[in-house]
């Protein structure tokens, strides 16, 4: 088998609705630039409070990716 390097990145997404979404979105974002995405793991989540309501939740996800430095 041969061997592989990751690259692991932190993203924050953010959504109106959910936390999944903004997971999501910071996962979508990504793959648009990057190739061979491979985990995200989620690290942390908040939510911007404005006026007494929830106006976003933000998700932090560290994103792996396949890395193709030097190839």
């Amino acid at each position: 088998m041969a061997e592989s390097v990751y690259k692991v990145i932190e993203l924050v997404g953010t959504s109106s609705e959910s936390w999944e979404k903004a997971a999501k979105a910071a996962v979508e974002r990504a793959a648009k630039s990057l190739r061979d995405l491979r985990v995200a793991e989620v690290v942390e989540q908040d939510l911007v409070i404005e006026k007494g309501k929830v106006s976003a939740y933000r998700t932090k996800v560290k994103l792996s990716f396949k890395y193709g430095g030097g190839e």
